[in-house]
């Protein structure tokens, strides 16, 4: 072999362990292998991202052929790489989440979401200081929400939907002042809403076994606040008059719950970005209020199966913006609006089953019946409904 050989030899050498060191920090590295490991090997699937994990190959290598073909990406314009992102696909890998996932201190996404994973949250996850996004949604995960996740400060999104978690949301979600959307629906958490982060966008925590009355230290600061989904829940008491005006609410549904009454107050100068209301299905007693025709842009209002009764208010007919209108299941009485019966486009919805009188049987606002003059009279204390 001549000089010239064995020096080319020796420069590629020298070039692939360059190469070597500049792959993934072996941290990163081992908390993947330990990230597998407490995957159920069964649930691991050859054509599955996790089944492409073998760790004969560096994880950040390129190109990525046979190896790490999906589930994981890098930053490589560093060295060594580092792991930033880890979002698995939905291939119904099963077992528990690795408290060794926060040895990967620069991960930015972890989305394990529509898979089979279960047990505790590890509270270890907030060693993370740069993860923004948190997606777990639609697994087994079970116990309590660790207060230690108010030490994710850079999380820009929480989704722990659909699964089976437990107790009190924690305290310190205040503390989350990056946070702008949070999805928390469908598990089994109890309690109160503590303070929320003020630069929250959109809240949803449906279908839970929240209670008690929605205060206004909770929503104090977040005028950001655009969409609040709080149905399905065992909110009770008065909904006081400040909800309605926090300054950027667009849409807000708090239907299958168990409140009693409503406030509504007018917008300030009547200004309101207020789009759609879903108040169906709680105990509201009263008048309706006739406020939410002070709503510049309101579109979409029910407030069906509940207590409500007397007239509808004449401007919920003025209303030029109003286009679905769903008050059936009431005990509203006089006759509706001609209003909601214009040929102008009309409104969508439903008045029946309530106590009303001269309701266009033309219209599809009227397509179910009335309730019966017994019940309406028994209702109003035996007096005829006017």
């Amino acid at each position: 072999m001549s000089s010239f050989t064995k020096l080319f030899f020796l420069f590629f050498f020298v070039l692939s362990l360059s190469s070597l060191h500049s792959l993934t920090l072996p941290s990163d590295v081992a908390a993947l292998q330990a990230f597998k490991s407490t995957v159920k090997p069964a649930t691991i699937l050859s054509y599955s991202c996790l089944g492409s994990w073998n760790f004969t190959s560096d994880p950040c290598a390129s190109p990525r052929i046979t190896h790490f073909m999906c589930g994981v990406n890098c930053d490589t314009s560093i060295t060594p790489f580092r792991v930033i992102q880890i979002t698995l696909d939905p291939a119904g890998y099963s077992g528990t989440l690795s408290p060794m996932i926060s040895k990967i201190s620069t991960l930015v996404v972890l989305d394990l979401s529509d898979n089979n994973f279960f047990g505790n949250i590890p509270s270890l996850l907030s060693s993370l200081p740069n993860l923004q996004t948190l997606t777990l949604r639609s697994n087994s995960f079970s116990g309590s929400i660790p207060p230690s996740i108010g030490n994710l400060k850079s999380l820009v999104s929480l989704d722990l939907s659909h699964n089976s978690l437990s107790g009190y949301l924690p305290d310190s979600i205040v503390s989350l002042s990056n946070l702008r959307r949070i999805d928390l629906s469908y598990n089994k958490l109890t309690g109160s809403i503590p303070k929320l982060p003020l630069n929250l966008l959109e809240l949803a925590i449906k279908a839970n076994n929240l209670s008690g009355s929605l205060s206004k230290l909770t929503f104090d600061g977040a005028g950001q606040l655009e969409v609040i989904e709080l149905s399905e829940n065992s909110f009770s008491g008065t909904l006081q008059g400040w909800f309605f005006l926090l300054p950027s609410l667009q849409q807000v549904n708090l239907a299958n719950n168990s409140l009693r009454f409503i406030e509504i107050w007018k917008p300030a100068n009547g200004k309101s970005d207020l789009v759609a209301v879903d108040m169906g299905f709680n105990k509201i007693e009263g008048n309706l209020p006739v406020n939410f025709a002070s709503y510049p842009v309101l579109s979409s209002l029910s407030l069906r199966y509940n207590r409500l009764r007397g007239s509808i208010p004449a401007e919920l007919g003025k209303s030029e913006r109003l286009k679905r209108l769903f008050l059936d299941g009431n005990f509203l009485n006089g006759s509706p609006p001609k209003g909601l019966f214009s040929s102008k486009g009309g409104v969508s919805g439903s008045l029946g089953d309530n106590c009303l009188r001269n309701c266009p049987v033309s219209s599809d606002l009227c397509l179910k019946l009335q309730k019966p003059t017994s019940i309406c009279r028994q209702a109003y204390g035996g007096k005829p409904t006017s």
